[in-house]
């Protein structure tokens, strides 16, 4: 009981906006997880580009405030990763990202 209660009242307890901004920001990951259903052409590159470096900003943020809060830094890497994946699969829908050199190659 003395380690549950040293916990809720420690600076990164459940008392604080150091836990439950983490535990809040998940919801964005799980939205990115869902879109993967969606077909390219419904995928916002504007709003997919400002959710990467909003995630990229946010892990320095966590890497950097004391004490680190490795909990927000696990889950803005985790949406960096599927926001980046998203936006390969806008690229490629819009033909940013084309087959050209595998098609080029195949082709010699």
């Amino acid at each position: 009981m003395a380690s549950f209660r040293a916990f809720l009242n420690s600076p990164v307890g459940p008392k604080t906006t150091h836990f439950w901004g983490p535990v809040a920001n998940w919801g964005f990951v799980v939205a990115g997880l869902v879109d993967m259903q969606k077909p390219p052409e419904m995928i916002s590159g504007n709003m997919t580009a400002a959710m990467c470096v909003y995630s990229a900003l946010f892990m320095r943020f966590a890497w950097m405030v004391q004490p680190r809060n490795y909990l927000l830094l696990a889950c803005h890497a985790s949406n960096e990763t599927v926001q980046l994946y998203q936006l390969s699969r806008w690229a490629k829908g819009q033909g940013y990202l084309s087959e050209k050199k595998k098609d080029e190659a195949s082709s010699q």
